[in-house]
């Protein structure tokens, strides 16, 4: 028989200190390896600049120039990146099948799940998302399941999505877009005793449980609108009961000790760009650091002009927003477009750099993390040739620096690699048909 032992045993040190015990096989918990294997997902809507031969500024593509072997030079808006060449991998040619059969609009909504499916329920069309699947087998080490992020809260609507994750049975997840909110749901320790916090969270539950019950019922009385506009409701009180029923089982775990110095919590959306960028990626860095979680998604940009971050290449000094750009035709409308690409990616070498800094038992945080970057179109709301980047991973397996192509490839086969390469026992994932046929996914 084996004996177990809860997990707020405590071993008594010197002068009676009370230690909280670490997760251990005898506490029916799985010990968590030495170093946590994460991941991240970052997406930009309306596409990349890809400019057609005849504008004359090939070097601006988004896409990398391809040599031999797959070795590649990078365009002049993915020249930050340089750094990180052994650390990354370009992809090309991907799709959604369905994405071809649908709205281009709903390319965000799909972009991490591969819905619609092919026979959706009554009302509803999208599945869960890659991030999400994630979490479910990664929540267990973690106070937080996963962190949603977009650069405007809540989950927007279909078609205009606000949110790129998608819970089990498809609906949005409402994302978070201030840092000081982050920041306060993340890293705040509340500073009553940890009998105190317990009641108050136990309180807090049921309270929640209760609302879910009478809501349950009440959804049953409306019609299809409402229906719909509940399930959103009814998602939101099933993602706030998960993170009370985490930061129980947490309270008597501290927090790992950080240097907060460098946050400015009053950035926001409606301020500087680069700035906003740089603490809501410091955020992610930080709570990847104290383990706080081991899943993000974070949407950069809303599609088809929608969201603060529309006006961002205004902001830049770019004479267009960048919904507009992306419809632009025109050699100084691509180069433009471009520019404000190479501004993301400016954004996303400061990420990927703090992430190379912070140091996990063993190796970095980015050679422990897979980050998935990229967009649900190409260029002007076309759902082919999907612009994807997959970066660090190293210590998990990933074998960079290549720049790799599949016409008419299957997206949902890079996911299912993704998933196997995070150690998550997948067979499939949406309508996949195997994993990536590249040497850069192998056995870590």
């Amino acid at each position: 028989m084996v004996h177990r032992l809860d997990r707020r045993a405590v071993l008594q040190g010197i002068a009676g200190t009370a230690l909280a015990l670490p997760f251990l096989e005898a506490m029916g918990a799985d010990v968590p390896s030495a170093s946590p294997r994460r991941f991240c997902a970052l997406y930009t809507a309306n596409g990349m600049s890809l400019p057609k031969p005849e504008h004359g500024i090939d070097e601006w593509s988004w896409f990398p120039r391809l040599e031999k072997d797959g070795q590649f030079e990078f365009g002049k808006s993915t020249e930050p990146l340089a750094p990180f060449r052994d650390q990354l991998s370009f992809f090309g040619g991907l799709q959604h099948d369905n994405g071809l059969k649908a709205d281009p609009h709903v390319c965000s909504d799909m972009w991490l799940t591969g819905a619609p499916l092919h026979n959706p329920k009554p009302g509803s069309y999208n599945s869960v998302s890659l991030d999400q699947i994630v979490a479910q087998h990664t929540k267990q080490y973690c106070r937080q399941p996963s962190l949603v992020l977009s650069i405007d809260a809540g989950v927007g609507f279909l078609s205009r999505t606000g949110t790129i994750s998608y819970d089990s049975q498809g609906r949005p997840v409402p994302a978070e877009s201030h840092p000081r909110r982050v920041f306060d749901r993340l890293f705040r320790v509340d500073q009553s005793s940890q009998k105190e916090q317990r009641s108050q969270l136990q309180s807090r539950i049921k309270l929640v449980d209760a609302v879910v019950d009478n809501a349950n019922r009440f959804q049953r009385t409306l019609g299809a609108s409402d229906r719909d506009k509940m399930d959103q409701y009814l998602t939101s009180l099933n993602e706030i009961e998960s993170r009370l029923i985490a930061s129980e089982k947490w309270i008597d775990i501290p927090i790992k000790s950080q240097d907060y110095a460098s946050l400015d919590l009053d950035a926001s959306p409606e301020g500087e760009p680069s700035e906003y960028y740089r603490n809501m990626f410091d955020l992610i860095a930080l709570a990847f650091d104290a383990d706080i979680t081991r899943t993000v998604a974070f949407m950069l940009n809303r599609e088809d002009g929608m969201g603060i971050s529309d006006t961002f290449p205004l902001k830049l000094g770019l004479t267009q927003t960048h919904h507009n750009l992306s419809h632009a035709g025109d050699k100084q409308g691509q180069l433009e477009f471009a520019k404000y690409d190479l501004f993301l990616s400016q954004q996303l070498a400061g990420f990927f750099a703090k992430l190379q800094s912070l140091q996990d038992p063993q190796g970095s945080i980015l050679e422990n993390t897979i980050v998935l970057y990229g967009s649900g179109a190409s260029t002007t709301h076309w759902p082919r040739n999907l612009p994807t980047l997959v970066v660090g991973g190293g210590r998990l397996g990933l074998r960079h620096g290549h720049y790799w192509r599949e016409e008419d490839g299957k997206m949902a086969n890079l996911y299912l690699s993704i998933l196997q390469t995070l150690g998550i026992d997948s067979s499939s994932f949406a309508d996949s048909t195997g994993t990536l046929a590249t040497p850069i996914f192998t056995k870590a």
